[in-house]
């Protein structure tokens, strides 16, 4: 990796060897040290930023993400188109609009074909219920601004 740097290795090969002593060398390892922790800060932060860089809002990028990120081992996240089913209208007798009812499912508010709801993320309740927001988070951050989605646990 480009970034690699061991500050306290370069330190001590940059002492000229008369005074590279045990007490110096200590010293310099302190006073280096918030350099360290700042370069061990821009790692982490790097890597986050190659993580997003590398996943977008398509579904497989999606789904590969929120599985690396909250369930790695398992990967039991999964992404599901909304159902779109068109609803079934009941009549009152006033209106005279005769109309058998035969079988009729009934389904939830969101997967009808009329609401807003583009992709249903299917979440193991045992992960939602402790990352609830996290989660929130990193689907609003993948998905393009037009869509919207519900989440449903199992």
């Amino acid at each position: 990796m480009w970034y690699n740097i061991d500050f306290n290795k370069i330190a001590v090969l940059l002492l000229p060897t008369s005074i590279r002593k045990p007490k110096i060398i200590a010293y310099l390892k302190v006073l280096l040290s918030p350099v360290v922790e700042l370069h061990e800060l821009f790692l982490q932060k790097q890597k986050l930023d190659v993580f997003r860089l590398e996943h977008n809002g398509q579904v497989c990028y999606l789904r590969k993400a929120l599985n690396d990120v909250f369930d790695n081992d398992l990967r039991r996240i999964e992404i599901n188109g909304s159902n779109k089913f068109s609803p079934e209208f009941i009549y009152t007798p006033i209106e005279e609009k005769p109309k058998f009812l035969g079988t009729i499912f009934i389904h939830s508010k969101v997967d009808y074909s009329d609401t807003a709801v583009d992709f249903i993320v299917r979440v193991p309740k045992s992960i939602y219920i402790n990352r609830k927001y996290e989660i929130h988070k990193w689907i609003d951050f993948f998905k393009k601004g037009s869509k919207s989605y519900t989440i449903e646990t199992f």
